[in-house]
């Protein structure tokens, strides 16, 4: 039986695939976008379908005071049809999001609100970028009409129970659970073109399955002795002040955290078990990297009988580029929702990849 590594790889890196048997060689393949750039043929809209609907889809961005939040600010000052009515901040409410954060000053934007003050009516859909934990009672308490992307870890576990052991509490809006949809957009893109609440996926868990899930289900990989070694960087621990994301404890080196505990293991494990219609455990450390953004996760695997590298390789021509924030988080966020509006997934997502 014969291993492989692969990367996940962010911004501008190749991805690469190397045996570590006898035949050692090197295949590096590119991406042009953070997301897919051809999507399947029932996915081609024709340009009639989005024409003349200039911003006229009204959004809502719960949380935009964090990362994730100003990200998705960020993305959207790109996108035809999606124009922000509505940024609640709790404990930046009244200020203006040029205050919090300047280098949006040239969008013409509203003021935040904090969510009790949130007139709901002026928005079409929202994207939910509240903490973990205060996003399930929120979310249900919002009109049904609203399509609602929520970017928090609230309901991306179809197991209540399994949220409990990990996240310490009992969840909130057990009914909602089975009405949300996994939004890996790749894997799951029928799905989440009908759904109401899309539940994005973490940034791990994306670099994670986009490549497994495909070897997975084509029986070129074992299901067993997956072993992932994952760097991320510090902005995905959130903009709260902790001691353990100080610049003085995060500059000039590299650390592990959460082995054998982080709570992306659980919707690692969920994806990819339902890939393969049995239950897989994974082995995950992640670590934390001195640089404000980008993810790589490197896997290592077993290939099934007879497989080669080249095989592995013909399933997947393109590595997927991943970011904490783009891919990872905000961007990913944005393709569901074009997808549950019927628009081109990567509509406002045509970007350069960010250089240094």
């Amino acid at each position: 039986m014969s291993s492989v590594a692969f990367s996940s790889a962010c911004a501008a890196k190749a991805g690469s695939f190397k045996d570590e048997g006898k035949n050692t060689r090197d295949w590096r393949f590119y991406v042009k976008n953070s997301v897919a750039s051809t999507p399947p043929r029932n996915l081609e809209f024709p340009e009639t379908k989005t024409r003349n609907l200039q911003k006229s889809v009204r959004i809502g961005v719960l949380g935009a005071s964090g990362y994730t939040g100003s990200e998705i600010i960020r993305l959207l000052a790109n996108h035809p049809y999606f124009g922000i009515n509505l940024m609640t901040a709790d404990r930046k409410a009244g200020q203006s999001i040029a205050s919090v954060f300047p280098h949006l000053i040239t969008q013409d934007l509203p003021d935040l609100v904090a969510v009790k003050d949130a007139d709901f009516s002026t928005v079409d859909a929202v994207f939910c970028c509240l903490p973990h934990g205060t996003t399930q009672d929120i979310i249900k308490g919002l009109p049904r009409s609203l399509k609602i992307v929520d970017l928090s870890a609230d309901f991306r576990l179809q197991d209540v129970a399994e949220y409990e052991e990990w996240y310490g509490q009992p969840h909130r809006a057990p009914d909602l659970q089975k009405e949300a949809v996994y939004g890996l957009t790749e894997i799951l893109r029928e799905d989440i073109q009908k759904a109401r609440l899309v539940a994005n996926p973490g940034c791990y868990p994306t670099s994670i399955q986009i490549p497994l899930v495909p070897l997975i289900k084509a029986n070129l990989i074992e299901l067993t002795n997956i072993i992932i070694d994952s760097k991320s960087g510090v902005s995905g621990a959130g903009r709260a002040a902790k001691e353990a994301n100080l610049y003085t404890e995060i500059a000039e080196g590299i650390h592990s955290y959460g082995v054998t505990r982080h709570r992306h293991v659980p919707e690692i494990e969920q994806g990819l078990s339902d890939a393969a219609h049995s239950k897989i455990t994974v082995s995950f450390t992640p670590h934390l990297m001195p640089m404000s953004r980008g993810m790589q996760s490197t896997i290592y695997v077993e290939m099934a009988a007879g497989v080669t590298v080249d095989d592995l390789y013909q399933h997947l021509k393109s590595a997927y580029e991943i970011d904490n924030l783009v891919k990872g988080a905000s961007g990913q966020a944005i393709q569901n929702l074009n997808l549950m509006l019927g628009f081109p997934e990567n509509t406002g997502l045509q970007y350069q990849p960010l250089f240094p």
